[in-house]
């Protein structure tokens, strides 16, 4: 009995290895690596073919295959060789149709246990489908209320500027992973993405490490990864450059439509955010937006962000709450665009005001920022409303230095809310201070130095700017107001209540509450 038991423990073990190991070279299946044969049915046999044995490697060898939609399957690893490159081909009639749209290259729905990996190349070949040549004009929210009305963001001498660059028919998504379990992708390059570059939706047990993700820089809506109601996600180690938002954790954003996305209601959660470079021409890391079911538990550490519009973006319209959101040991730099980019220079922006009719609020809740080396354009801004306070917020051993901008007079003295309903609030003219904050209850300001350097506008204004709160804590602020602007105080404080500042620098207060 004991030798049978080890004999099929053994066939077993040996079963399982062969599994394991077995590789298929999409080459044995017809595909041809000329840069210019279409590859898909090729590639789509051998991952077939793969996974009805059981599952193992789908071995993309050196050259350039073009496919247009794959499916993945369960227990695939797709593993592309050093020197393979997988190109998404630029006829947009290659790729899946889906309600008048297309999907993009790769598709996984529904499936476990998937892995991408290898030193190889996956090209969206997305410049195929922009007008590299001009630039989208500013649509949402308009230029009527900024400061510069209709030259705001002018490109002053020709050119497109900072972009972005006007798209095309395209395909959506080049990766998608809908509804899945145990998704790896590891050590990849990642290039051009015509749209999102990479989907999760409704997943759980998520690890993206070690890959480079580099769009065009001018390209819009070319998000590097995208996080929707998924839990259990961990993105390490990786070097992502993006037009649009680097990462974002998003719920269903009823603005496009998402092959294969169905409107997810589950909350999202555990998610780890390491040790990452990030520029964007957007945000480095956004977390919100509209049709936001409620994320929480979200821990960003070690992060590189640099050459971004707006650094870490929390964004609340709509009823799910953003909660348990911790920042530590991170270095953010941050510039003013020209162009249709969401942001304006802000290092960090968390706000909550109403995006959609007809719903409650949620509310953005116990948000921490611990060790941040901030340099930007714009001021920090915590922007709640009367609907949708923000609870509990605290900086802690922040330095931030405010510097001025080439772009100020065309693009400088605003605050960017857009994504909300109200169409004053979207882009208008506003005074900055370094650190702007009301509607907001619980907001801890613990060893800040606030320098502004070479800052010539007087919209720059106070150091520390907060009105309508309760129990606001200040302490160990090093800092003053804006250097040219003789009205501005270190500290501005108005219709608050509760408010405990242990400094001695200058503090301005107006209808306040002891």
């Amino acid at each position: 009995m004991v030798k049978s038991r080890f004999i099929f423990l053994s066939i077993s073990l040996f079963c399982f290895l062969q599994i394991q190991s077995q590789s298929f070279n999409i080459t044995n299946y017809g595909a041809v690596g000329d840069g210019k044969t279409l590859n898909t049915q090729a590639v789509q046999k051998t991952i077939d073919a793969c996974n009805q044995t059981g599952g193992g490697q789908v071995i993309i060898p050196k050259g350039v295959f073009i496919i247009g939609t794959i499916y993945l399957k369960s227990n695939i690893d797709l593993h592309l060789e050093s020197g393979s490159i997988l190109r998404g081909s630029a006829n947009i009639n290659d790729y899946a149709p889906y309600n008048g749209v297309h999907y993009g290259m790769i598709y996984g729905e529904n499936a476990e246990n998937i892995t991408i990996s290898g030193s190889g190349n996956i090209d969206g070949n997305g410049d195929s489908f922009f007008d590299l040549t001009h630039a989208k004009k500013i649509e949402w929210g308009g230029t009527q209320y900024t400061r510069q009305k209709a030259d705001f963001r002018k490109v002053l001498d020709g050119g497109i500027g900072d972009g972005p660059i006007v798209p095309k028919i395209r395909p959506y998504q080049m990766l998608i992973f809908s509804s899945c379990k145990r998704v790896t992708l590891k050590n990849i390059l990642i290039t051009k993405p015509p749209f999102w570059t990479m989907l999760f939706a409704d997943c759980d047990g998520v690890l993206v490490d070690g890959i480079r993700l580099w769009t065009n820089m001018l390209a819009p809506n070319a998000d590097g990864i995208d996080v929707a109601s998924c839990n259990n996600v961990i993105i390490s180690n990786s070097d992502i450059r993006s037009g649009d938002d680097a990462i974002a954790i998003v719920g269903y954003d009823s603005h496009f439509e998402i092959p294969g996305f169905k409107k997810l209601r589950h909350s999202s959660g555990n998610i780890i955010i390491t040790g990452c470079n990030l520029q964007s021409y957007s945000s480095g890391i956004r977390i919100g937006f509209l049709d936001q079911n409620t994320v929480r538990n979200i821990n960003i550490s070690n992060c590189n962000i640099t050459n971004s519009t707006r650094g870490i973006g929390i964004f609340l319209r709509d009823e799910g709450s953003l909660e348990n959101i911790n920042v530590s040991n991170c270095n953010i730099e941050t510039k003013l665009r020209t162009g249709d980019w969401w942001g304006n220079g802000e290092p960090i922006h968390i706000s909550a005001i109403r995006g959609k009719a007809d719903v409650k609020l949620g509310t953005i809740k116990d948000v921490k920022f611990n060790n941040i080396t901030c340099r930007g354009e714009n001021g920090i801004l915590v922007y709640g409303s009367d609907e949708s306070v923000i609870e509990n917020v605290s900086f802690n051993h922040v330095t931030f230095e405010l510097t001025d901008s080439k772009l100020n007079d065309v693009a400088g003295g605003n605050i960017d809310l857009r994504g909300c309903s109200d169409p004053k609030s979207q882009l208008f003219q506003h005074d900055i201070p370094g650190l702007f904050a009301q509607h907001v209850n619980g907001l801890t300001i613990n060893d800040f130095q606030l320098e502004w350097t070479g800052t010539r506008m007087p919209y720059f204004s106070n150091g520390i700017e907060v009105s309508d709160f309760s129990g606001l804590r200040i302490s160990n602020f090093v800092g003053t107001g804006s250097p040219i602007n003789k009205d501005a105080f270190p500290i501005y404080l108005e219709n608050g209540k509760q408010a405990k500042i242990d400094t001695k620098i200058g503090v301005k207060e107006v209808n306040l509450t002891k």
